[in-house]
């Protein structure tokens, strides 16, 4: 696995991937902090669309990534993060609301771990979903950083 870090305005953030495309984006506080792991190959460089990209979103002038993803999970996660990809910027949608989407009305639950689990925050916008009364819920980077995004 490849990886480098990220200065941005929610922390600094680890960027993980392969050849296959960028596979985690890691925060440094927060429930889910990451960090690097043994065996992991430092790559700057190929991270530079990545970063680019970020960069720009922080910025407020790139809405929607072009990257080449390749989130690990479940075939039920990997639906929950389609469906999340399609979550348009500026909106925020119910967990509810993401259940039925996928054709699981009743998977409320299972939608909010598969969430949680969203190996890629931030370019699978996760931190769009809200509870049925708008209210924000858990994130992995903290809910500051989720108000933030």
């Amino acid at each position: 696995m490849l990886y480098c870090y990220m200065n941005s305005p929610v922390g600094l953030l680890l960027l993980a991937g392969d050849q296959q495309g960028l596979k985690l984006i890691g925060f440094e506080e927060g429930s889910r902090q990451r960090r690097h792991e043994a065996g992991w190959v430092e790559s700057p460089a190929s991270f530079s669309k990545v970063r680019r990209q970020l960069a720009e979103y922080f910025a407020g002038t790139l809405q929607d990534f072009d990257l080449d993803l390749a989130p690990s999970g479940t075939e039920f996660q990997r639906q929950v993060y389609d469906e999340l990809l399609r979550i348009p910027y500026g909106t925020t949608v119910s967990y509810a609301e993401v259940a039925k989407r996928i054709g699981r009305p009743k998977a409320v639950r299972a939608v909010g771990a598969a969430n949680g689990a969203n190996p890629i925050p931030i370019v699978i916008p996760c931190h769009r979903v809200v509870g049925s009364d708008g209210s924000l819920t858990g994130f992995g980077g903290g809910l500051p950083v989720k108000r933030s995004l």
